[in-house]
């Protein structure tokens, strides 16, 4: 049977909706639950982030005394947009205020959010990202954190960042250089250009492009092939982590290398910022009657 579970508990104000059919291993995280009734801009907030790594953590210890076998955990969103990448509103106001302290906070929380995805939550579980709208910035990180990325037509993907002289620091580099060559991951990165599903599929670091409104029986075929090999799936999962593993140890301190070059961010790089906040916000208006 499948439950919904806005999870944390927060009556109205929770963003997350969580669908858990336990009886398949499947689990679905949906950001942005609470933008439906309440219009807001669909990125990594604090609150968002929170719940995020909270039920990762609440995830992964059922799991582990279940003792799955192949569990798929499937982040998505119900934005039009999949997710517009790190609060900027947040940033401005800490660069600002050369809060390094909180700015290093919040990036350290969002590394456990994309490690906990890529690390299978610690008790190997297949993450599946389904990217049915935009993803930014952050949102393509977390994207990029899953093992399995599908994508519907027409999405666009990128790295922003370097519009105000910053790169993204949240596991970006380290989770291309797994799927694409160093160089055109640094490439990517620098240029900041935003590419289409179709694009990216290209260069490899999107693994399936269905059309508009096709993803979720895209997962659901991904799910049923895997579990057609449970146990073989299981061992790769386990083989790919021994191979391939990006160490948490390695993105925190990434990550700071990121704060302390936000830090040094001038006025003009943040009115940048302040701009696409603002574009931000408008976009989530609701359209007048």
């Amino acid at each position: 049977m499948s439950v919904v579970h806005p999870f944390p508990q927060h009556a109205s104000t929770h963003t997350l909706r969580v669908i858990e059919e336990s009886e398949r291993d499947v689990y679905w995280i949906n950001m942005h639950a609470n933008l439906v009734l309440q219009p807001g801009r669909a990125c990594f907030s604090t609150r968002l982030v929170d719940e995020i790594v909270a039920y990762q953590q609440q995830l992964g210890q059922r799991l582990q005394r279940q003792g799955s076998l192949t569990p798929h955990v499937v982040l998505a969103s119900d934005s039009d947009v999949f997710n517009l990448g790190g609060d900027l509103e947040l940033f401005c106001r800490l660069i600002r205020e050369q809060d390094r302290s909180s700015l290093l906070d919040y990036a350290r929380r969002c590394v456990r959010g994309v490690h906990a995805f890529h690390a299978g939550l610690g008790v190997n579980a297949h993450s599946i990202a389904l990217v049915q709208g935009n993803a930014l910035g952050g949102g393509f990180e977390a994207a990029l954190s899953c093992h399995t990325i599908v994508a519907e037509e027409g999405v666009m993907m990128g790295l922003p960042e370097v519009l105000f002289d910053l790169f993204p620091g949240m596991g970006a580099y380290s989770f291309m250089c797994q799927r694409i060559a160093p160089r055109l991951a640094e490439k990517l990165m620098l240029e900041g250009n935003l590419y289409s599903a179709r694009q990216l599929h290209e260069m490899g670091l999107v693994d399936i492009v269905v059309p508009r409104g096709e993803g979720v029986a895209a997962v659901e075929q991904v799910i049923r092939e895997s579990k057609r090999i449970p146990h073989a799936r299981a061992a790769m999962q386990q083989v790919r982590e021994l191979a391939t593993s990006v160490p948490l140890e390695e993105m925190m301190r990434i990550t700071e290398i990121w704060v302390d070059t936000a830090l040094q961010l001038g006025e003009k790089s943040l009115r940048t910022m302040d701009r696409l906040v603002r574009a931000q916000s408008r976009r989530a208006e609701p359209i007048p009657a």
